[in-house]
C-alpha cells in the first residue's frame, strides 16, 4: 500500500433528517470500516448503523466491498410498505374513481 487516503462520505436519509458525513480511511478500506467510523460519530445516533443494508451511490453493497476515494456510503432505512404492494393499492383506488 501506498499510504494513500481515500476521502468517503456517509450518508442516511431518515423521515426527520438527512445526515451527511465525511471521513478520510486508508487505501484498501471496506464499506464496513466506514460504517464502523459512522456507528461512533454522535451525528449518527439513533441510526442503526452497523446492522442496516448499506450501499455505495445505490448500489447494495456487503461490508467487505472495497472502496475508493471519492465514494458515498448509504445507510438504507427499511421499507415502510412493500413497493408491490402499495402499487396494487393504489390501482385499485384509481379503479375506483369516477
Amino acid at each position: 500500500m501506498s499510504g494513500r487516503r481515500l476521502d468517503i462520505e456517509v450518508v442516511h436519509a431518515g423521515k426527520e433528517r438527512v445526515i451527511v458525513q465525511s471521513y478520510r480511511l486508508e487505501e484498501g478500506a471496506r464499506v464496513a470500516d466506514a460504517l464502523r467510523l459512522a456507528a461512533a460519530d454522535p451525528a449518527f445516533a439513533g441510526v442503526e448503523v452497523l446492522h442496516a443494508p448499506a450501499g455505495i451511490f445505490g448500489r447494495l453493497s456487503p461490508g467487505e466491498a472495497p472502496l475508493e476515494d471519492g465514494d458515498r456510503v448509504e445507510i438504507y432505512r427499511p421499507l415502510e410498505a412493500d413497493p408491490k404492494v402499495a402499487r396494487r393499492v393504489r390501482a385499485a383506488e384509481s379503479r375506483r374513481r369516477p
